[in-house]
């Protein structure tokens, strides 16, 4: 069942790379495009007093000309994170997951890489959804656990992320499972 949805064409030719000969695809959608999401709320609301500072540091420091040019590298990563809403619609959008008769696959598009994970059923055992108001939500295969430089844990839910209908993709993943098993 592959939903009728608009695929760009760079993610078609990824997604024909990817397939195997005679997998057929049962599902297939882009994550829901949103500007703001938890990650992209902190970074805007920390870029606004951080690009404030630096940019009334800099006029502050005009008087001593070349030493005010030291300010802008902070002022330039005060606009990455004030745009980080852009960033994270952007990474939705070169983003799509898909469903086939073998396998669950989520295809990321960066600037410069694309990351592609392939679930195998046994791998999709554990799954579990999260949904939210608007009957969007998230499937979490895994969950990627490290510690950052300071020894604090930290963690990253994988799998398919902000779509449209996650209890029918859950149903669908979960009959996979079954399945192959």
């Amino acid at each position: 069942m592959v939903t009728n949805l608009k695929i760009p064409k760079e993610l078609r030719i990824k997604i024909d790379n990817e397939l195997e000969p005679r997998e057929y695809i049962r599902w297939v959608e882009q994550p829901v495009p949103r500007f703001f999401t938890a990650s992209s709320i902190a970074s805007v609301l920390f870029g606004i007093p951080w690009t404030s500072f630096a940019i009334f540091w800099m006029w502050g420091a005009l008087r001593f000309k070349l030493f005010a040019l030291f300010g802008l590298p902070f002022v330039l990563i005060g606009f990455g994170m004030l745009s980080s809403p852009l960033w994270v619609w952007q990474a939705a959008r070169k983003t799509v997951y898909l469903i086939t008769d073998k396998r669950a696959i989520s295809i990321q598009g960066g600037w410069s890489t694309t990351t592609i994970r392939s679930y195998l059923p046994d791998q999709l055992k554990d799954i579990y959804r999260k949904e939210r108001a608007d009957g969007s939500g998230d499937l979490v295969i895994t969950i990627r656990r490290w510690k950052d430089n300071h020894g604090h844990q930290r963690s990253e839910e994988i799998g398919f992320l902000g779509v449209r209908n996650p209890r029918e993709v859950e149903k669908i993943l979960k009959q996979l499972a079954q399945n192959a098993g």
